[in-house]
This record gives C-alpha cells, sequence and structure tokens, in this order.
C-alpha cells in the first residue's frame, strides 16, 4: 500500500515540480485513501483495487473525514488530490466525478501602506543584534515593495547580488519571473548584506538564521506576530498580506490586470482578478464612511 502513494508523492515532485508542501500534503491524502479502502473493503489496496474505486467509496471516504472535522475547504482539497492519485494509478480520466463541496473564495485582506513600514520598522528593532534587524527590515521589505512570497524571499540566493533594479524570482513549479526593485527595498537588502556575518555565497541563501542556516518562515512569521501585538494591528497582518497589499494598491493606483499577474507570478489570471474585489469593496467602505445619505 506504502508504494502507491510513494510514487505519486516522487511523481508531483519530479514531473509536476510542486512545492514541498503540496506533495507532502498529496502524500499523506493519498496514504488516508488507501487505508480507507483497505478497511471499508478488508483487503489489500493495489492498483488493480483502485481501478474499481467507485463514486460511493468516495463519498464514503470523505465522509470518513468529515467525521475527522474537516471543513468544506479542506474537503475539497481532500477530493482534488485523491482525483490526482487515482487518475496518476489507474489512468487519467479513468477516475469516477464526484462534486466537490462549495467552497467561498476568501477575498484578500490588504494592509495599509502606512501599517506595513511601521511593521518593518518594528520588527527591525526587535532584535539584540543589529544584523538580524537588517534582514528582518530587508525581507518584509521585499515581501510589500515587490509582493514576493515568503518562500521566495528566503529562496533568494547570493548569485542574486549584486542587486540591480530588476530582481529574478523562482516561484511555484520552479517558473521564474522579473519584479522590478525599488530603491528602498534594494538598499535595505545591501543594508542587510553588510552587516551580516555569514557572506554571500553564490549557492547559499541571501537571508540568514542566526547561526548561519537559511532562515526559515516560522522565524518571520513569529517576528511578524510578536510586531503586531506591539503595535495593535488586526490579526490578518501576517508576512503573506503584505504581498497581498502590494497587489492591492498597485491596483488602487490604476495597474494593468495583466502586468499585476506577471509581477505576482500568477498562472491564471483568476487567482489576480480576486485583487479587484479587493479594491471594489474599499471604495464601498470609502463611499460609506463619507457619503451623507449613504
Amino acid at each position: 500500500m506504502s508504494d502507491l502513494p510513494r510514487a505519486y508523492a516522487e511523481h508531483l515532485a519530479r514531473d509536476r515540480r510542486h512545492s514541498p508542501h503540496t506533495v507532502r500534503a498529496y502524500e499523506a491524502t493519498a496514504v488516508r485513501l488507501c487505508g480507507f479502502l483497505q478497511a471499508h473493503w478488508g483487503e489489500a489496496i493495489d492498483q488493480a483495487a483502485l481501478a474499481r474505486v467507485t463514486t460511493a467509496d468516495l463519498r464514503a471516504f470523505l465522509a470518513a473525514r468529515r467525521g475527522e472535522g474537516i471543513g468544506n475547504a479542506s474537503a475539497a482539497r481532500e477530493l482534488s488530490a485523491v482525483r490526482g492519485f487515482l487518475d496518476h494509478v489507474t489512468g487519467a480520466g479513468t477516475t469516477p466525478r464526484l462534486k466537490g463541496p462549495r467552497v467561498a473564495k476568501g477575498v484578500p485582506r490588504p494592509i495599509s501602506p502606512a501599517e506595513a513600514i511601521a511593521l518593518a520598522e518594528d520588527v527591525s528593532e526587535d532584535p539584540d543584534e543589529p544584523w538580524i534587524g537588517a534582514r528582518d527590515f530587508a525581507v518584509l521589505l521585499l515581501l510589500y515593495g515587490a509582493g514576493l512570497r515568503v518562500a521566495e524571499a528566503l529562496g533568494l540566493t547570493g548569485a542574486a547580488l549584486p542587486l540591480g533594479a530588476t530582481l529574478v524570482v523562482t516561484g511555484k513549479r520552479d517558473k521564474t519571473r522579473i519584479v522590478p526593485l525599488l530603491p528602498q527595498v534594494q538598499a535595505a537588502i545591501d543594508a542587510y548584506v553588510a552587516l551580516c556575518p555569514y557572506g554571500t555565497a553564490r549557492d547559499a541563501a541571501v537571508f540568514r538564521g542566526a547561526k548561519g542556516g537559511p532562515l526559515s518562515p516560522r522565524m518571520v512569521r513569529r517576528a511578524v506576530q510578536r510586531a503586531r501585538v506591539r503595535l495593535q494591528l488586526p490579526d490578518r497582518t501576517t508576512p503573506h498580506a503584505l504581498r497581498h497589499s502590494f497587489a492591492t494598491h498597485l491596483l488602487g493606483r490604476g495597474a494593468d490586470l495583466r502586468a499585476l499577474q506577471e509581477l505576482l507570478g500568477h498562472a491564471s489570471l483568476s487567482s489576480t482578478q480576486i485583487y479587484t474585489q479587493v479594491d471594489a469593496a474599499h471604495l464601498l467602505d470609502v463611499y460609506r464612511n463619507a457619503h451623507p445619505r449613504a
């Protein structure tokens, strides 16, 4: 039973170039499905057994997962992983179709430009080591000023140095894109590099942890959480909210949706279009607060 989920995970990593997090999650779903079917049918699960899976079997699996407390969004992801696993094992297009639960699309919740800068400044003042403060300031400015994902920022290596007016970013599925660098962002990174005690080898991470290894996303989230409490900012103030803010503020200033898609590295325009909802919601809030008859 364990060979099939492992082979699926290797396929996702090698052929589909999914992130390690996605690969782990999808493999875990495949393992759960095989375990459920083994208990459900009372027999070993192999390729031939998976070819017999019916819509009723999938519905029973999702019902069991629902009984474990997962919500609509998790159930939809689980079903997507199951479909991919079965298609991989038995042949694309042979998996029974089952309509997934409806998932309401969440609208990104940006923070204001003043809040973004205050957050970066507060985070930079917290550490005892000046180079760590400069590092955290540079990371957050990069997220807000260039719209990078946290993993993209922390994945930068010394090969990106010295910085120029643009930066080549490797995003999801190893897709690369070019983003412009504001002078303030470039200056913040340069200041950090000058203070960093670990050097800038071409194959090493630019942003280092206290002991010299690559900086962990968990440390970035923890620093932002502490600053958020000190500044009394809302819970939505996370590292990823800085990327949302980058997109929303550009769109609000008249940025073209296609150009924004390129800057964010979205594979589909539909992923970028959600920011039009954010901008419309902001305009409605302004109207309600300012119009005398609103």
